[in-house]
């Protein structure tokens, strides 16, 4: 074989027979061949076989495989975002005359998803409270009402919505429910009747905070005309990626469970500091979802929220002033992060909204990382001095 020939046809590496890599290869190739035509098609092949990476890749799917089980469920398509996972479930099962169900207090982009995009495809779409079950339940009556997409708990400000009363009202109208479970984690929420988990592998499941990714998790069935609709938008997930979150989620039950913690004790001081009006985090005893998330989740998650005793440019000069926490809109990263709120999560709400969604100039939300609680502490007392002066 000519050299040209070789740099083409590289000589292949073989394990002995018994002898494995302790982590799993990643499979970078696009094509994958059979070594003939009738092989190919065997109903094995045809099944769980693999011939291009936009169809499926062995690295991703170890990951689908992985987040579906640890969700609680049969099945899982990876894409390249979280918000490809948003789009996916939503085009999967929304139409032209649809109506989809959103809340005030969810993410933002969500919220343009459904207000900006879906409408131009002829979605309809109505905007109500997480906590208006009433209103859940009138909307829900509704012929043409297909779809709520929702999180739990909410970002910004960490509400906690009452899933089983959410999930029961939605199947009794057979309306197909959506769950951005991100902040809650792929080891919760589970137990709940929910049709779709969409999730943001670049937050916890990843934690690294340098790989992107989403996944939407359901069951078989569901998956099974979804799937196609995924391979054909092109939202693929890049193996190398998939390696990444595959290696993050070694990790994750640790990390979750420090974040949690973590951010319990920042909320425990935020909560008697004399210059904070506000602390929302549903761990503290006092907070108005703390019953709820008591009893829907493991762990309460690394965000929380707050208001500042006094105006915006205090807040903005709070935020500059930080050290450690770097002014950045994700979560679930080794790094603390801060926001601010109106200015980064708002910026599509009118006043009024705003106020609904109990979000003010001087509001203020954390992504606790996994520093020291110390000198995440010492940080943001003398923050406060800096805004204060």
């Amino acid at each position: 074989m000519r050299k040209e020939t070789r740099l083409a046809h590289h000589p292949r590496a073989k394990l002995p027979k018994g002898n494995e890599s302790l982590v799993e290869p990643v499979y970078r190739s696009v094509k994958f061949r059979f070594g003939d035509i009738a092989s190919s098609l065997t109903p094995e092949a045809r099944g769980e076989g693999y011939e291009y990476t936009r169809d499926a890749n062995p690295t991703t799917r170890q990951l689908e495989q992985l987040t579906a089980e640890l969700q609680g469920r049969d099945d899982a398509v990876c894409v390249s975002t979280g918000m490809a996972s948003a789009w996916l479930a939503a085009l999967g099962n929304l139409g032209a005359g649809d109506r989809v169900v959103c809340f005030l207090e969810s993410y933002r982009p969500i919220r343009v998803m459904v207000r900006q995009r879906l409408s131009r495809l002829g979605i309809d779409h109505v905007l109500l409270s997480v906590h208006d079950l009433e209103g859940m339940e009138k909307v829900f009556s509704a012929d043409d009402t297909r779809c709520l997409i929702f999180e739990a708990p909410t970002n910004p400000m960490v509400q906690v919505p009452d899933l089983r009363a959410i999930t029961t009202l939605a199947r009794a109208h057979d309306v197909v429910t959506i769950l951005d479970n991100t902040f809650g984690g792929l080891h919760n929420h589970g137990q709940f009747d929910i049709d779709y988990y969409i999730h943001s592998l670049t937050k916890y499941a990843s934690g690294h905070g340098d790989v992107m990714g989403g996944v939407v998790i359901a069951d078989r069935e569901r998956l099974r005309d979804l799937k196609p609709l995924a391979t054909n938008m092109g939202a693929t997930l890049d193996p190398g990626a998939a390696f990444l979150i595959l290696r993050g989620l070694r990790t994750y039950a640790l990390r979750y469970r420090r974040h949690s913690e973590s951010a319990l004790t920042v909320a425990e001081f935020l909560s008697g500091h004399p210059r904070v009006e506000r602390v929302c985090y549903p761990g503290l005893a006092d907070d108005p979802g703390h019953r709820l998330a008591s009893e829907q989740m493991d762990g309460y998650g690394g965000v929380l929220s707050f208001d500042l005793k006094g105006d915006g440019q205090q807040a903005w000069r709070f935020i500059d002033a930080l050290q450690l926490f770097a002014t950045v809109s994700s979560i679930g990263s080794t790094e603390s992060l801060v926001a601010p709120v109106k200015l980064y999560f708002a910026g599509d709400l009118s006043e009024e909204e705003c106020r609904r969604a109990g979000i003010r100039e001087n509001t203020v939300r954390l992504a606790v990382g996994l520093e020291d609680t110390g000198d995440l502490i010492a940080d943001l007392e003398q923050a406060f001095s800096a805004a204060f002066q």
